[in-house]
């Protein structure tokens, strides 16, 4: 079953052909980091404008890269939500479009849900297992026993951890995009700064608004004794907290469902110091871990291919009708 996946949540426009939710026949994304950078952050009237510039154009591309015409794919997935509204739009009505034209199913696809399958675009998922969805957006822990069975355990309070990274690399003068940066230079530093563990409970719930505030604090503190912080170990010292807090709610997580299975989803998943974190704690616990190449990490349409396939297979066909959602749980 060949699946042509559109994602446009954010700043990304990708267009990807998936096989059997497993195989990867072409992916084409167009980032529009380089235009955002300008500004800091990601604006989302800018994106979606240059979404609706892009997005036939990256259709026609993936078709081409994987030698195929719309008559020979089974269905159209789409991201329908989490995400910039006006992005999620335009990706839906060229779905909306595509399906009409060619009388092809319609697979609604929450992004969420898409970020996890990403995994099984490394290896076929193994149940039942726990996911770590860590991005820009999402910080959660979710229960899997089977195909496209969702059961969230935790969250974050607050920021997410993938925020609280861009909003501290800002604190430390770090350009956008802040997070890939502060992990690289959290292994330049030391970890010298003294900084809170957040939330630190028996719950399965994450919140980073504290750790950030902890540290522009510090950091403002620190300019009034006219002290200058040292970006590296700034970096190594929160993102220590991070990955302590992470590492330890999730195996948590782990022995309390009596699981063997872990997978980790979203942007935050390329993270180094996340990677080796959980890549030592799940060694120690006989726990078998999959984090998905770093392609797969940042949002992209294979991983809603991947996911519209199982989606599918659930009976999940959405009408023309079919609405964007900027906030939406996975179910």
């Amino acid at each position: 079953m060949y699946i042509l996946a559109i994602e446009s949540s954010c700043d990304e426009t990708s267009v990807s052909i998936i096989k059997d939710g497993c195989e990867e026949v072409s992916t084409v994304i167009l980032s529009q980091m380089n235009t955002h950078a300008n500004y800091g952050g990601v604006v989302p009237e800018i994106a979606s404008r240059m979404h609706v510039e892009n997005i036939t154009l990256v259709i026609d591309d993936a078709l081409r890269k994987a030698n195929m015409k719309m008559d020979d794919i089974d269905a159209i997935a789409v991201t329908y939500g989490p995400g910039l509204i006006g992005s999620l739009l335009v990706g839906l009505m060229a779905a909306k479009t595509l399906a009409f034209i060619y009388n092809k199913p319609l697979i609604p696809v929450h992004h969420i849900a898409g970020h996890i399958y990403a995994n099984n675009l490394v290896k076929r998922l193994e149940f039942p297992l726990i996911a770590l969805v860590v991005s820009g957006g999402h910080t959660e822990l979710i229960y899997m026993k089977e195909d496209y069975s969702f059961e969230k355990l935790g969250g974050t309070l607050d920021d997410a951890v993938g925020e609280a990274y861009d909003k501290v690399a800002r604190v430390i003068d770090v350009p956008y995009p802040g997070g890939p940066l502060v992990d690289k230079l959290a292994f330049e530093g030391e970890n010298t700064y003294d900084l809170p563990l957040p939330l630190n409970d028996d719950s399965y719930n994450f919140s980073f608004s504290g750790l950030k505030s902890a540290v522009i604090n510090l950091a403002h503190n620190e300019k009034q004794r006219g002290h200058e912080i040292i970006k590296e170990n700034m970096a190594c010292s929160f993102q220590d907290r991070v990955v302590e807090i992470l590492v330890k709610k999730t195996m948590k997580a782990l022995k309390d469902y009596g699981v063997k299975n872990l997978i980790v989803a979203g942007g935050v998943a390329a993270n180094k110091g996340l990677r080796n974190g959980l890549t030592e704690a799940c060694e120690e616990a006989h726990v078998n871990l999959i984090i998905p190449e770093m392609k797969y990490c940042t949002d992209n349409a294979a991983m809603i291919g991947a996911a519209g396939y199982y989606a599918y297979k659930r009976g999940d066909i959405a009408d023309l009708d079919l609405n964007s959602k900027a906030v939406t749980e996975l179910k």
